[in-house]
């Protein structure tokens, strides 16, 4: 009696799950024809959308979810008026205030077919191919920034879990437990992408001894500053085990002088990890190659895809020198996953990251470096840093503004000094001025108690017209505010 009941209810549950959950050929057609068309229309009119939109409320109306189903044309008008109308459109060329990428067309199609088959990336027993294609990959980065063949990674997130899995490595390699964080010593400057100071914290290492090391005149962490520093706290009895320099700080895309920062550490036993997640891409190019020399010296580097390579947000990377430091900081015993261990030679992202559940980010990556070739994304890059410098020598020809930095990279600090009032207001009304127009979009920060502008030329839709539109924005907003 209750069998059939269980039969009857069974027969119920299955056609509900079959009629939604897998639709029809027809369906899905019906669907993904009405997903495209709304795709095609924002990429051919990309170049005229906004930069920027200022929020007032938008998505607080969207449809919350229910039980009943609802129409694709409706919830894409959601979409459209509630999400894509308001705030930074990192798409956009315009886009220069943060490190964006873009959205390369062919990696959403890389998401695409990767969310269909639904592949597993976490555990080479379980999905071989996409393991070995995510490897495939770490291994090309690795020989472009010039680590050892034998150098092993992890494609994560994004910067921040990339920058928590070195220093996790390298508190490991280095043996540091808790009854020794006091004594331990960590180096770096206050240019460091906050994400590092949140990884130390995560990484219990809150209570050890973090060293601001002295920067030159444009921002740049002082190589002898460091050593000098080291050398006294060897001698005060403190144990110094990790050093962390930038490769295009967030500020103004400063590149620690990396060949010396290198050679400091090795003399003395120091682990180096090195942040370019923003930067390590330009080393595509030969001007990239030359800013960032020295990169190749570090025991770790994290390098987001998202940024350098125009990828969608969630793609970044962790390389790591040391094979059984990184595999030592995050190998998993597990007794349901026995078989899993079955992988040969070949190591797993589960064995050398936080994650287990990992989604197959590599298919993203790999479908447009395979359909574009690699050429494309280094002329890219040098682009960009041919742009930051054009914008920085018109910049300063504009009467009253002055640049903060030459460009190590494609970032660009400068300001405008009014000839009377508070420049650091002026600065923010300006910019107040440039998001309203929302034609680019640009960011303020402060440095040395200055407030300023930047730009950020990371979207590979930015090009030169791009800049003089910038640049005229800037002007008419000069004008508007002086008048």
């Amino acid at each position: 009696m209750s069998g059939g009941r269980d039969a009857g209810r069974l027969n119920e549950l299955e056609a509900i799950v079959r009629d939604k959950l897998e639709p029809s050929a027809a369906q899905r057609q019906q669907v993904r024809d009405s997903v495209i068309r709304y795709a095609e229309d924002f990429l051919d009119r990309i170049y005229e959308l906004p930069a920027y939109i200022g929020s007032d409320g938008k998505g607080i109306e969207a449809a919350p979810v229910g039980e009943s189903p609802g129409d694709i044309g409706t919830l894409l008008d959601i979409v459209r008026n509630h999400v894509d109308q308001s705030g930074i459109n990192p798409a956009s060329g315009g886009h220069l205030g943060y490190i964006p990428g873009g959205g390369i067309y062919f990696s959403a199609l890389g998401d695409y077919l990767a969310d269909v088959m639904n592949r597993y990336a976490g555990v080479y027993f379980a999905g071989p191919g996409a393991v070995r294609l995510e490897n495939l990959l770490i291994d090309w980065m690795a020989g472009v920034v010039g680590y050892p063949s034998s150098a092993v990674g992890n494609l994560t997130s994004g910067g921040s879990v990339a920058n928590l899995m070195g220093i996790v490595a390298a508190r490991d390699a280095a043996g540091i437990k808790a009854k020794d964080i006091a004594k331990s010593v960590v180096y770096l400057t206050t240019q460091v992408h906050h994400s590092v100071d949140k990884a130390l914290r995560i990484a219990g290492l809150a209570e050890c001894v973090v060293r601001h090391v002295a920067m030159d005149g444009k921002f740049r962490m002082d190589a002898g500053a460091l050593e000098r520093t080291i050398v006294k706290d060897k001698k005060d009895g403190l144990r110094p085990f990790l050093v962390i320099a930038s490769a295009g700080t967030t500020d103004v895309g400063a590149v620690d002088p990396l060949d010396n920062v290198g050679e400091i550490a090795k003399r003395h036993g120091i682990w180096f990890h090195c942040d370019a997640a923003y930067g390590g891409f330009f080393v595509l190019c030969d001007e990239g190659k030359k800013a960032l020399r020295g990169m190749e010296s570090s025991d770790s580097l994290v390098m987001d895809p998202h940024k350098g390579l125009f990828l969608p947000y969630g793609t970044g990377a962790i390389l790591v020198k040391d094979k059984n430091a990184l595999y030592n900081a995050f190998k998993y015993e597990a007794s349901y996953l026995a078989d899993a261990l079955k992988g040969g030679d070949t190591l797993s992202p589960a064995d050398l990251s936080p994650e287990l559940t990992k989604h197959f980010r590599g298919l993203r990556m790999w479908l447009p470096l395979k359909l574009a070739g690699v050429a494309p994304f280094r002329a890219a890059v040098e682009e960009k840093m041919l742009l930051a410098r054009y914008f920085h020598e018109k910049i300063r020809e504009i009467s009253g503004f002055e640049a903060i930095n030459y460009p190590d990279l494609s970032v660009v600090a400068f300001r405008y000094v009014p000839k009377k009032g508070d420049a650091n207001v002026f600065n923010q009304e300006l910019l107040r001025h440039i998001h309203n127009d929302g034609r680019v979009f640009l960011s303020g920060t402060k440095l040395n108690g200055k407030y300023v502008l930047r730009v950020a030329i990371v979207v590979f839709r930015t090009h030169k017209e791009t800049i003089d539109l910038a640049l005229q924005v800037l002007n008419e907003g000069v004008r508007r505010l002086e008048s």
